[in-house]
């Protein structure tokens, strides 16, 4: 499971890409990219605010990798056909010095959606995965665990469905705090040494409540604990304990 992007409600610095419009044969993919900076003085240039394209320009055996650079307070990125990768440079252009952002927009196979990354010193960070229903691959699990906004052990208590904004909100019973850089988690009121808090995802991932212990990561999205990769923790402790034995764990963690 995975977290994903939210509907299209802007707020500041936001990132986010729109879900692709149907069609009979294969469906276009139409990323918005929204950014927001108010306060005063702020200004832009209607020529740099949005950028259009398509991947139908491109080779198709080729997976090239598209720059584009908007320099404004608010503007659009739609892509139609993606191939390859989109590099969005977003340089705000306001009176107050601020650091610029790159993002990278990677679409998915069929053209079914998009993960978006942020670049930061050379290392690409995920910050929306468009599938969050797939189950993780080993490495993938080993990597989220060195990675994640909050890594935990614990079982799911209650999910409360909203259908509206098509989110799930999984109440969590957590007996091991490994870590979380926001207090999604807090101490159980009934003590015993354990937490509790809430984490989301895609209601479509039909998320349930149930037995046993599970390994919860995930991210921080806007303000919101998004789920990321959650394995059986009898799981994660073989997949932890074969990496180890190779000296592949990409970190240490406590297994017990």
């Amino acid at each position: 499971m995975r977290g994903a992007a939210r509907a299209a409600r802007g707020r500041a610095g936001q990132l986010w890409p729109r879900p692709p419009a149907p069609a009979p044969a294969q469906p276009p993919l139409l990323l918005l990219l929204v950014v927001l900076l108010g306060g005063a003085g702020a200004q832009y240039s209607s020529d740099l605010c949005s950028w259009k394209g398509s991947g139908l320009t491109h080779e198709a055996h080729r997976k090239e990798v598209e720059q584009v650079y908007l320099r404004c307070s608010a503007g659009t990125v739609e892509w139609m056909y993606p191939t390859g990768a989109l590099i969005v440079n977003l340089r705000p252009n306001i009176f107050v010095p601020t650091k610029h952002l790159t993002v990278c927009i990677k679409p998915a196979p069929g053209s079914s959606g998009a993960n978006v990354y942020l670049e930061k010193t050379g290392v690409l960070r995920l910050l929306v995965r468009d599938a969050p229903c797939s189950p993780c691959s080993d490495t993938e699990v080993l990597l989220a665990v060195c990675t994640s906004d909050f890594v935990v052990r614990g079982s799911i208590q209650d999910v409360t469905n909203e259908p509206e904004q098509q989110e799930s909100a999984i109440h969590l019973n957590v007996s091991s705090l490994y870590r979380q850089k926001s207090k999604v988690f807090q101490p159980d009121p009934e003590g015993g040494g354990r937490w509790r808090g809430h984490i989301k995802t895609l209601l479509k991932c039909g998320v349930r409540p149930g037995l046993g212990d599970f390994l919860f990561t995930g991210q921080m999205h806007f303000g919101e604990a998004w789920l990321g990769c959650a394995p059986r923790f009898t799981d994660f402790q073989r997949m932890y304990r074969d990496a180890k034995q190779k000296g592949l764990n990409p970190c240490e963690i406590g297994t017990e």
